[in-house]
């Protein structure tokens, strides 16, 4: 018996020939090519072959790749490390070709190269070429290797697992463009790959050696997905007795959640054991992060009870015999988040007390309320990552959540920081996503709960308009153009459409804006938009009084009613968001101005002021009118800072400043542009550190 590897350059005819019977192993991956690669693999083969006007024999051979295979030498039995993907669809089209072909002789040929027929005389059973992965075999077998299966296969309705899907839509694809040519090239194209179209075979003659081949082409771009190599890792290490067993888990989960699903699963399970930002690939860090005592515990103690818990999580679906609505409904408003740092946290609470109904309850609330106010103050993706993986933390650790300083409880100057946003200019301060979903959440709310949402399009429009036109009703309603800019972009005068936003009617005057393009046929399937129609007019106390009942829903929905107000920025601003962004600096700031001696850390969420920095007690009378003039008076509030009693204030905590101006006025009790006044050891200005240009960074 050979113990190194073989390389030989083979025709297909070769490849799909007694020389060898090939098999997928249960731990690979499920057949996964799409109609793209299907469609690039049929049109390439014909155009290749179209371009050459040679005869068959002289056309240049076509190099399909190579394929890692474990093989004895001089026997048949032949497992597919890398290729089950190729070989496949070059199966599937020589079925198709042989669907389409009127031509006995040809459709004969092509069955010899699909499989060997058994004989009943000699009581002999059908040889296949290629045998899929167990759950897909008989399948594979019936629709596409047996003559006549693909015309089953292509008018096949029922839902089909992913592998088996994609086998149906190539099918269909091979179909029609076979419809495309006559019969002539039908045939000359079954010739071309079976004499003309070459694969490179690398053998291998045992399971290690085919686990380095595989690892090496995996570091080299083989196209394999992390769960993919992960289950060969995983389940390959499993013994013999038990491999089939979980082999059929694994695949049972992959199946039920799909395959993008079951991937994020894994990204998942690693940010659950890495608890910090990725600064790697998830198979690289679950390689280096995900530690069990052995693959069987992995799959019966990890994989198989977060999967349970990830799939009533997405799919919204937790059963129980109390309270499963109240958590559904909670958890539908979480997947309707774009970010998904939340999921680890609620994969591990899931898992872990599922049965425990009041404690479902009161977790996924919370966490709705938590996972909301990081959409509505715009959290950087750190901020919410150390949020999280600190409540994954706490989880884990048996932390009373509910404890004062839990981190799966807001903050008083947290839930400031959130009512603040929610009360200031949400259409210029969000994303156009952001707030659609946040006037949906409100939405809801208004009207009763049991609200649900399918549309196709779903926008925010301005009811009083942002600029109306001279001689308009709207100028009679809101005259003076401050007051007008203060309440546009508020939560108080913005309704949810279906449709596409159609800027020539934005301008409209109330009644035909309300009558022709709020509504359709009188109604509206939104209760916040109702509210606009059932009014005759919209002025400046009808936006009032919609803003502060608005207001006050979402308010006793999130429980804000204990908070203090932030000094990280003004309380309400009718402007775009500043443009200058902070970035990651690996070294220290300095603000010595007006008597102050602090120093900073200046990250991309914030500058972090360093406990121990100090500044002048007095305030300069300029600050009263000043966007920050509270903020003096809030710190020491929370404690962050003491008035020393000679004349100085000192921080007794790190604390983080949104803006850098806000950290100066803090230090400096005076108006400050942080941007300039907080400088490095050599001098330079934040700003400058920042890369910004003269014209930015101002406050």
């Amino acid at each position: 018996m050979s113990s190194t590897l073989t390389a030989h350059e083979q025709p297909l005819s070769k490849i799909f020939s007694d020389d060898y019977v090939f098999s997928i192993p249960g731990y690979q991956r499920p057949y996964s090519w799409t109609t793209e690669q299907a469609r690039e693999l049929i049109d390439d083969l014909h155009g290749f072959m179209k371009s050459s006007d040679k005869a068959l024999g002289d056309i240049p051979p076509y190099f399909l790749g190579s394929i890692v295979l474990i093989k004895q030498e001089s026997q048949p039995p032949t497992t597919v490390v890398d290729g089950q993907q190729r070989l496949t669809t070059l199966t599937l089209l020589l079925s198709a070709i042989r669907a389409k072909t009127a031509d006995d002789k040809a459709k004969s040929g092509l069955s010899r190269l699909i499989y060997e027929q058994g004989d009943v005389i000699l009581n002999t059973e059908n040889h296949y070429r290629l045998t899929l992965r167990e759950r897909d075999r008989d399948f594979f077998r019936e629709y596409v290797q047996h003559d006549g299966g693909i015309d089953q296969l292509i008018v096949l309705s029922k839902d089909l697992p992913d592998s088996q899907n994609n086998l149906r839509e190539n099918a269909r694809l091979f179909m029609n463009r076979l419809d495309e040519l006559n019969e002539g090239e039908r045939v000359k194209l079954a010739q071309f790959i079976a004499t003309r179209c070459y694969l490179v075979t690398v053998c291998t003659p045992d399971l290690d050696s085919a686990y380095r081949i595989f690892n090496v082409l995996n570091s080299r771009g083989l196209d394999l997905s992390a769960t993919d190599i992960l289950k060969a890792e995983i389940v390959g290490k499993i013994g013999a007795g038990k491999r089939d067993h979980y082999t059929e888990v694994w695949e049972n989960i992959e199946d039920d959640l799909g395959r993008e699903d079951f991937g994020n699963l894994f990204s998942h399970i690693r940010m659950i054991h890495r608890k910090a930002k990725p600064q790697g690939t998830v198979l690289k860090e679950f390689r280096e992060h995900v530690v069990y005592a052995s693959p069987e515990a992995f799959m019966d103690g990890v994989l198989a009870p977060l999967a349970a818990a990830y799939e009533e999580i997405t799919d919204a679906a937790y059963t129980s015999p109390k309270d499963a609505e109240a958590v559904n409904t909670h958890l539908y408003w979480l997947n309707r988040i774009e970010f998904k740092d939340w999921m680890p946290a609620a994969l591990v609470f899931m898992s872990r007390h599922r049965n425990d109904h009041d404690r479902m309850v009161a977790f996924f609330r919370d966490l709705e309320r938590l996972v909301y106010s990081m959409l509505i103050g715009r959290w950087g993706i750190n901020e919410r990552i150390e949020r999280c993986s600190a409540l994954t933390k706490a989880i884990e650790s048996g932390q009373d959540l509910w404890a004062p300083g839990s981190p799966l409880l807001l903050t008083d100057i947290e839930r400031g920081a959130t009512y603040q946003a929610l009360n200031g200019p949400l259409y210029s301060t969000h994303s156009a996503r952001a707030l659609s979903l946040l006037l949906l959440r409100l939405d809801a709310l208004l009207s009763g709960g049991g609200a649900t949402y399918n549309y196709n399009v779903v926008t925010v429009e301005h009811v009083l308009p942002q600029n109306p036109q001279a001689g308009s009703t709207w100028l009679d309603w809101f005259p003076d153009e401050e007051i007008r800019q203060q309440w546009v972009h508020r939560l108080g005068n913005l309704a949810l459409l279906t449709r596409k936003k159609n800027s020539s009617a934005s301008n409209y005057d109330f009644d035909r804006k309300k009558n022709s393009y709020f509504a359709k046929g009188g109604v509206s399937p939104f209760a916040m938009t109702t509210q606009v129609l059932a009014g005759d007019h919209w002025d400046l106390e009808t936006v009032e009084k919609w803003q502060s009942e608005r207001l006050a829903i979402l308010e006793k929905h999130w429980a804000l009613e204990d908070r203090v107000m932030p000094v990280s920025g003004p309380q309400v601003s009718s402007g775009p968001r500043e443009r200058a962004e902070l970035i990651d600096i690996d070294r220290l700031f300095f603000c010595k101005a007006s008597g102050a001696d602090a120093t900073a850390r200046c990250t991309a969420e914030g500058l972090w002021v360093l406990k121990g920095s100090t500044g002048r007690s007095e305030t300069t009378e300029s600050l009263k009118e000043h966007t920050y003039r509270d903020i003096r008076s809030t710190l020491l509030k929370q404690g962050v800072i003491v008035d020393s009693g000679d004349g100085r204030i000192r921080f007794e905590q790190d604390f983080l400043f949104k803006r850098p101006s806000a950290a100066a006025v803090a230090v400096t009790g005076r108006a400050a542009n942080g941007w300039t006044e907080w400088k490095d050891a050599e001098g330079m200005s934040l700003r400058e550190a920042c890369g910004l240009g003269p014209s930015e960074g101002t406050e």
